[in-house]
């Protein structure tokens, strides 16, 4: 197998297409799936050289596959990053890149405005193993500071935030962990690569969960860890190899096809997300509305220093609480109620029932999860279309 154009004579959109393909004998245009468990080898002594690490060749999917790696390699061009490894999920990604690093004794401190699934491995999932951890308010570099102690080995951040869309300094919080001897790991998921360069901005670590953009048509769960080489083989790479959160072959190849087209769609859904968001703010049944790249955004000028757009997700503060959010969601037609994000089609969920419903009221408030909040992932459908769907729902608000 050979992958026939040198990786660094690729710009990314011309990476996404062709990055990391590797092509059999047969000379397949589309990547090929290779859906296998195992590898026939010649000869014992080229099996015993393969399980020494002396051949290079591939083992048994649960470690590493012909598809999988291409998918992996075509993440690594996108990010910049050396080395990445493919996990089953987005959570099973975040979990292997803190556990991988992590044993009793040490500290995590991490931000409060987490995914509800984040914050149970953060706050639950840890402690059981003796890493307890601090949550911080993650806009107050203070409070980063603050919670640092002598054993405190790994700062756990995404930004912007979920489903609130608050704004983290990447840069800043990687000078404090790496002032206090720990590193920074990154859910980069809002953003995509395209958008955000955590690794440029001094992150150790950045995870995906490629179910979102990555796949985009809502079809297979994925997830990715990129790092240097030295980070992926000391904390992720025998960690994954032992306990097997492996992304399957078939899935791996969806997501390469989803790459194919990520920059088109991603930019087609942020000109839809900017345009909703315009259209929403001010607007009777809208107390707020939430989008980096408008400049009422409270921190808009670090969004735009760290980030190149405001992505495809708003967050709208509807008037009335639940019952007003509720009234929203029910009178759209064109846009789904779904949990999922970074879909073709525009999906909308009501965070605190949904997403962060565990976490509970507290955790919520200190989050800036209010009641009346929605949060929606815009598609790719016409916008006038969405434009008259959200009419619709405010309508339902106001009566």
């Amino acid at each position: 197998m050979t992958t026939p154009v040198p990786p660094r004579k690729m710009r990314p959109a011309t990476a996404l297409v062709h990055g990391g393909t590797l092509r059999s004998q047969f000379g397949e245009t589309s990547e090929a799936i290779f859906l296998t468990q195992g590898f026939v080898y010649p000869s014992m002594e080229a099996a015993e050289a393969r399980f020494a690490g002396k051949d290079p060749g591939f083992i048994y999917s649960r470690f590493s596959n012909p598809t999988v790696a291409m998918f992996e390699q075509r993440m690594a061009l996108l990010e910049g990053a050396e080395s990445a490894r493919a996990t089953a999920s987005g959570m099973a990604a975040v979990t292997a890149a803190m556990l991988g690093q992590l044993k009793a004794g040490d500290h995590v401190v991490a931000a409060k405005a987490l995914f509800g699934s984040c914050r149970y491995v953060v706050e639950e999932l840890l402690p059981r193993f003796g890493v307890p951890s601090t949550l911080v308010d993650g806009t107050d570099l203070a409070q980063w500071r603050a919670a640092m102690r002598p054993e405190t080995k790994v700062l756990f951040l995404e930004s912007p935030t979920n489903p609130q869309l608050e704004i983290i300094d990447i840069a800043a919080v990687a000078e404090i962990a790496h002032a206090g001897g720990a590193t920074l790991v990154v859910d980069n998921v809002f953003a995509t690569p395209l958008l955000q360069s955590p690794l440029k901005l001094g992150a150790d670590c950045v995870v995906y969960s490629a179910t979102k953009h990555i796949d985009g048509q809502g079809r297979t769960l994925g997830g990715c860890i990129l790092a240097s080489e030295e980070f992926i083989q000391t904390h992720v790479h025998n960690f994954l190899r032992q306990t097997g959160p492996a992304l399957s072959p078939f899935n791996a190849w969806v997501m390469l096809k989803g790459l194919e087209t990520l920059p088109v769609r991603l930019m087609a859904q942020q000109a839809n997300a900017a345009r909703l968001a315009d259209f929403l703010a001010g607007r009777p049944g809208v107390e707020r509305v939430l989008y980096p790249s408008r400049k009422d955004h409270p921190q808009h000028e670090l969004a735009m220093r760290q980030m190149s757009g405001g992505g495809s997700v708003i967050a709208i503060d509807i008037a009335g609480g639940q019952d007003g959010a509720f009234r929203f969601g029910n009178a759209l037609s064109i846009i789904k109620i779904s949990n999922n994000l970074g879909d073709a089609k525009s999906l909308l969920t009501h965070p605190a029932t949904t997403t962060h419903q565990r976490i509970g009221p507290v955790a919520r408030a200190e989050s800036g999860i209010g009641d009346g909040m929605v949060r929606l992932s815009c598609g790719l459908e016409d916008i006038e279309d969405l434009i008259d769907d959200v009419t619709a729902g405010l309508k339902a608000v106001t009566g």
